[in-house]
């Protein structure tokens, strides 16, 4: 049964190694839903933290598979119940519809984001949460009039007490 997953794969940062990652999804025909790298809490190891709804034997495959790639440390796969997860998104919209009344305001509060910057032509509006939260904001500002939109991906830690790559690099004796 397919389901969402949270795969995580730690590497150091080599030119060209996100491109053989999201080959490995090509190949088995695995669709990413969300995408995010960034450095990670131990200096030089950045972090992959990739979204898909896929089956669990197609998960664990593509976690074996990304583990054999030269400059992956290691990856881990999670399930939400397993997570803690956000997005963000910010939304641009015309000033002139935020100051016709204050239904906009009222709708940023209700969803918990964030008004960051009004300008004379625009105002951008914040919004962390998952993504059926802020797609359910984008929603509702789209009604009114929305100039852009953008929303970032999956981001997560795990919910468990213990640190998987501090206990995998430690378990080998790794510096880092």
């Amino acid at each position: 049964m397919k389901q969402t997953y949270t795969i995580t794969a730690f590497s150091e940062n080599h030119i060209g190694l996100l491109n053989r990652i999201t080959i490995i999804f090509t190949r088995r025909r695995v669709n990413i839903e969300t995408l995010t790298v960034s450095p990670s809490a131990i200096k030089g190891i950045h972090k992959f933290t990739i979204s898909v709804n896929e089956t669990r034997e197609m998960v664990e495959k593509v976690v074996k598979q990304i583990e054999k790639t030269v400059d992956v440390i290691k990856a881990f796969y999670h399930t939400d119940d397993e997570i803690i997860f956000q997005e963000i998104a910010l939304y641009k919209v015309p000033t002139k519809v935020l100051l016709a009344s204050n239904s906009i305001e009222k709708i940023v509060r209700k969803s918990g984001g964030r008004i960051v910057e009004v300008t004379p032509e625009y105002a951008v509006i914040e919004k962390m949460g998952t993504s059926e939260e802020t797609q359910e904001l984008f929603d509702h500002l789209n009604a009114l009039g929305i100039l852009q939109f953008t929303r970032s991906g999956r981001i997560a830690v795990t919910r468990l007490n213990e640190e998987l790559l501090h206990n995998f690099l430690q378990e080998r004796n790794i510096k880092w």
